[in-house]
């Protein structure tokens, strides 16, 4: 058992609430996953508030090291104060589980591995892949709670007629978080709650500030939590041990026009940093070849396509995708969803084929499918 210690609150449910089962919350320190702890409380269910540990406490120092200075980011020490003060004043356990090797093996190795090999991962995606839907649900069955939930925006719905749990959108589309969250499997889904689907972010801050949580006013978490400087290329050279070995940078035609630092400081679309100011013009990465070590740049039309394919695809309103349906598809968290078509190539393996091109589609990277407010699925682009 990897319990790293537990406080106890007081009362767990108000005495007029019925009880609704058990829950329990997964607890960044943050606003959001407070609020989705006190909802969830006021609505009858046993809640224990859960921080995860994923870094030592050395990794942890490195990361507040290296962090921006005015930025903010998850999982630091402060964080896990955070958490068990509002545990405490809301009147539940609160307990830290140590999950730094799953973390480690499944999300800070697979970022530096894929990177390495060309592509640009979401760590996020999977740290909620193998990390707080599969290893803390699984913590949460072994120790008989109904649920898990999280602070997440997103709506989780049964539809009766299907028989499946739904994915939706929630009701601040500023807030929507679906794209991370397209992994999900209906096993996970059937026991996972999101308090905050239904609410808008201003009304989570009013409803923290009611309570008097000390975090109604704490920053939202950004960038890669152990990457908060976001010099992935300098992450990647201290994880792996591995330093990025210079080689050309190549124009659309194959011709060397400059050297480049390592193939792992470079992103698809990339404008800045590249050291090319000679070519008199604003030049973008476009490719990566990681066999001839080669970088291609060019201009922003080069970067625009009409399609793409993806693995590892996760379908949740049905199985299998027996003929070619209308979506809207994106390719980035931030990008608002375009029309397209998705068909199934078999193997695995899907297209999509937008009605206009988009640009900076990039290998490694996530498209997540959707039907309006629903999400279809997703899966990694190749």
């Amino acid at each position: 058992m990897d319990r790293l210690f537990s406080v106890s609150g007081t009362d767990n449910t108000d005495n007029d609430s019925e009880y609704a089962g058990s829950v329990m919350v997964g607890m960044s320190g943050g606003v959001d996953s407070s609020v989705a702890a006190l909802l969830l409380r006021e609505q009858g269910f046993k809640v224990m508030g859960v921080t995860l540990k994923l870094f030592s406490d050395e990794d942890i120092s490195e990361i507040e090291q290296f962090a921006k200075k005015d930025s903010k980011t998850c999982c630091a020490l402060s964080d896990v104060m955070d958490a068990r003060y509002v545990a405490y004043r809301l009147g539940f356990e609160h307990v830290v589980f140590n999950f730094r090797d799953c973390f480690r093996e499944k999300v800070m190795k697979q970022f530096a591995e894929s990177y390495i090999s060309g592509k640009t991962p979401n760590p996020c995606i999977e740290c909620n892949r193998h990390v707080k839907f599969d290893k803390m649900l699984r913590r949460a069955m072994e120790l008989d709670y109904d649920y898990i939930a999280t602070g997440h925006y997103a709506v989780r719905e049964f539809d009766g007629e299907s028989g499946r749990y739904l994915l939706k959108r929630p009701k601040d589309r500023s807030k929507d978080q679906t794209y991370v969250l397209y992994v999900l499997t209906q096993e996970q889904l059937a026991h996972t709650l999101f308090p905050l689907g239904t609410l808008e972010k201003s009304e989570v801050r009013e409803i923290a500030a009611r309570a008097g949580l000390v975090n109604s006013d704490k920053p939202d978490s950004q960038d890669i939590c152990f990457v908060p400087d976001g010099d992935y290329a300098r992450f990647i050279r201290d994880f792996s041990g591995i330093e990025p070995e210079p080689g050309r940078f190549v124009d659309m035609d194959g011709n060397t026009v400059g050297t480049h630092r390592g193939i792992i400081c470079y992103t698809i679309g990339q404008r800045k940093h590249l050291g090319l100011s000679t070519m008199g013009r604003p030049v973008y990465v476009v490719d990566k070849d990681i066999s001839a070590n080669t970088v291609t740049i060019g201009d922003n039309s080069d970067l625009f396509s009409d399609s793409l394919i993806a693995q590892d695809v996760n379908l949740i309103p049905f199985d299998t995708l027996e003929k070619p349906m209308r979506i809207t598809a994106k390719t980035r968290y931030s990008q608002k969803d375009q029309p397209a078509v998705l068909s199934s190539l078999g193997g695995g393996r899907y297209s999509v084929v937008f009605d206009e091109p988009q640009r900076a589609i990039t290998p490694g990277q996530a498209v997540v499918f959707y039907d309006g407010d629903i999400v279809v699925g997703g899966g990694t682009i190749i």
